[in-house]
């Protein structure tokens, strides 16, 4: 299992971080997440039959993470946006990502804006799509859709992230 989980981790790690860091948008977030994927991926490599690429499988698991997260915060996220005015809070790491620096620039911020326009699974269809370059097969694995409802998702997703550039005056990207 070692040189498996070896394999995966050098093969993936990466993509599975930036997958993580898009959809939560918070660096030491996505790492605890990443660790929570290997921890399944760990528990449950010996259910793996194989029907799907490992990367699927992997970007499937990291989904159900991100997933039962969000599903753990909300109660917490209610609490706190009640006791707390977040506009003042300023985030400062001293070792930025290439990711987080991007994010700085003005185009991207308003980007992130708009996708956060979208459902998550809209968000999640354009980041497996067009972040992480994932094949509509591949993001239909992924997510246990059928290829038709993830072009249907992407098409919707694309239609709310442009009405919602419009909204920020943007008529060109």
């Amino acid at each position: 299992m070692n040189s498996v989980f070896t394999e995966i981790y050098e093969k993936y790690h990466r993509d599975l971080f930036q997958f993580l860091f898009y959809m939560v948008r918070n660096r030491e977030l996505a790492e605890d997440l990443v660790q929570e994927v290997y921890i399944r991926v760990m528990k449950s490599y010996n259910r793996f039959e194989g029907k799907s690429s490992l990367k699927t499988w992997l970007f499937t698991i990291a989904r159900n993470v991100t997933i039962d997260h969000f599903r753990k915060e909300q109660p917490l996220k209610n609490r706190l946006f009640s006791r707390l005015d977040w506009k003042e809070q300023k985030l400062v790491d001293d070792n930025p990502l290439p990711e987080e620096i991007a994010m700085q620039n003005e185009k991207i911020q308003m980007l992130y804006r708009c996708l956060n326009k979208c459902t998550f699974d809209q968000r999640t269809v354009l980041i497996a799509r067009f972040i992480q370059q994932l094949s509509i097969m591949e993001t239909a694995e992924i997510l246990g859709w059928t290829e038709s409802k993830v072009k249907t998702t992407q098409h919707r997703a694309l239609k709310a992230v442009k009405k919602a550039m419009e909204k920020e005056g943007v008529n060109e990207w």
